[in-house]
């Protein structure tokens, strides 16, 4: 696991069989195991054993055998997890999938990862029908479909029986680069191959660090495809806990679903605590949040006024975490350290944590420098050796990227992330594909897409254009950049805000000086 020795054993009972639905499925076969928060459905951890078996049954009808990649293309369904647990015990790499993907993007998904099987629903059918021509390799199931695409004709036909071959199988997230395009974060399979075995550093830090257990309710606010809602979520049925999926995130219905099904644990973002926040006083105190115990959040930095009104509103319960989808380390903070230690994102419990600099030479506290942890988890980028080999140091301790600096106690600040990533409501948003996209249209000659303070979302995504002809700035041309850019970027990466400059600052060598462009938008948002 990779543990920091300063912090003890997280062990927590967790090595060894019992840690799987099915187990608590035997013990407890009537118990909840998913809740959807809106509709009030429930599936029992019995069901979810049955449907999970059926679901490994036809992957394996599929054509899919161990070691193989199916991808998951779905809002917040009653049978995500059903279909992410079926894949599981069928030894699968599954790739979750954002909906608000292009079909191009899913198609360089699809194809970078050797994807067999594609799951998604009716309601996505004109960006899957475009998919399928895209990948015609690629077989297609969907909810609500008909004929030969009814996903859920498909379950039902199954048997309810494991299947003979049995094992752990792992996610695959991806993750764009610099370049643009989306890296395969490649953990590889357990080498443990029970399914019940120990396997997610997810599962023992829910235990140990936030104190998760089989008393879990734990609420899930986020789309299900990001890595912390679908690794949280396993981890609470790993534990025998209870999973509230809302189907969509709401402010006053998070609030009113910890009241009516008694949350104990849950999973935040910044922007869901903004828009928390935001409610009249009235409704913020119309609800019993009494039975909360932790509030944990990550994904995007947490302005620190924010932090503190929580804190003060949630008390002891808002707890904050620093980890990647790549797993090589976590850092961990608690509320009363954040008032203490403000902008930490808390000290390392997995891993050891080093911040370097350019030549991986280890800097004093208070110095600026890449963050690196130094931990036996590794990681490759599926199909890209070469960023795989830029990951690690010479040490071989491993960065995503990120820059911070240390405090003499070892709290980790983190003044930017992955270099120039734009983080958008807990989205990550990589500016180079967005800016390889509007340099070709025929009036741009220069772009840079840069984040910038954004009072709701955290950032929002700005692109500052240098036109061919200074003439053509303007609303007009901003309106056809984003008409354009339309078909081919997912809503969420599309310039909120569009403005143009005769010149980009940049360096003699062509490098952009994007951190002054930043560094300007963040001092006009705070006069």
């Amino acid at each position: 696991m990779g543990l920091n020795p300063e912090y003890g054993n997280m062990q927590n009972g967790l090595c060894g069989a019992g840690y799987h639905p099915c187990c608590h499925a035997a013990r407890n076969p009537a118990k909840p195991a998913i809740i959807m928060g809106e509709s009030g459905q429930v599936i029992t951890y019995g069901e979810l054993d049955t449907l999970s078996n059926r679901a490994a049954q036809l992957y394996r009808a599929q054509g899919l055998q161990i070691g193989d990649a199916v991808a998951i293309c779905l809002d917040n369904h009653p049978l995500y997890l059903v279909l992410t647990w079926g894949a599981q015990r069928a030894g699968l790499v599954y790739v979750t999938l954002s909906y608000r993907l292009t079909a191009a993007e899913i198609d360089f998904i699809l194809r970078d990862s050797g994807t067999k099987l594609l799951l998604g629903y009716q309601g996505l059918a004109s960006v899957l029908d475009a998919v399928r021509e895209l990948s015609p390799q690629v077989a297609q199931l969907r909810f609500g479909a008909s004929g030969p695409l009814d996903l859920d004709a498909a379950l039902a036909a199954m048997p309810a029986a494991p299947i003979a071959d049995q094992r752990a199988g792992t996610d695959m997230m991806y993750s764009s680069g610099t370049t643009g395009r989306p890296k395969g974060v490649d953990i590889g399979l357990p080498e443990n191959p029970a399914i019940d075995g120990e396997h997610w550093v997810t599962t023992k830090v829910s235990a140990a660090l936030f104190g998760w257990s089989s008393e879990s309710v734990y609420l899930s606010p986020a789309p299900m495809y990001h890595a912390a809602p679908v690794r949280f979520s396993m981890a609470t049925h790993r534990l025998g806990g209870t999973v509230v999926v809302m189907e969509k995130f709401d402010a006053e219905a998070a609030l009113a679903m910890i009241e009516k099904y008694h949350i104990t644990d849950s999973q935040w973002v910044p922007t869901h605590f903004i828009r928390l926040l935001v409610l009249p006083e009235a409704v913020r105190r119309k609800y019993d949040l009494s039975s909360l115990r932790t509030a944990v959040h990550a994904a995007a930095p947490c302005p620190i006024p924010v932090k503190q009104a929580m804190i003060e509103w949630w008390g002891a319960a808002i707890v904050e975490y620093y980890a990647a989808s790549e797993g090589h380390g976590t850092t961990f903070i608690k509320a009363a350290e954040s008032l203490t230690h403000p902008g930490s994102v808390g000290r390392a419990r997995v891993g050891i944590l080093h911040i370097c600099d350019e030549s991986g030479n280890e800097v004093a506290p208070r110095t600026e420098g890449h963050v690196y942890f130094d931990s036996p988890n590794k990681f490759c980028y599926h199909n890209e050796p070469e960023k795989t080999r830029e990951a690690y140091n010479k040490h071989g301790w491993a960065t995503v990227g990120d820059i911070g600096w240390l405090d003499e106690e070892g709290y980790l600040y983190l003044t930017d992330r992955k270099s120039f990533m734009i983080i958008s409501g807990g989205v990550n948003i990589y500016p180079q594909e967005i800016e390889n996209l509007i340099i070709m249209h025929p009036k741009v000659l220069d772009v840079a897409v840069i984040g910038a303070p954004d009072a709701e979302m955290g950032e929002r995504v700005v692109a500052v254009v240098q036109p061919k002809d200074m003439a053509d700035a303007g609303p007009a041309l901003a309106a056809q950049i984003t008409e354009w850019l339309g078909p081919k970027l997912s809503r969420i990466k599309l310039p909120r805000q569009i403005d143009f400059r005769a010149e980009l600052p940049r360096e003699p060598t062509g490098k952009l000086f994007k951190r002054k462009l930043r560094d300007e938008y963040r001092a006009a948002a705070q006069q």
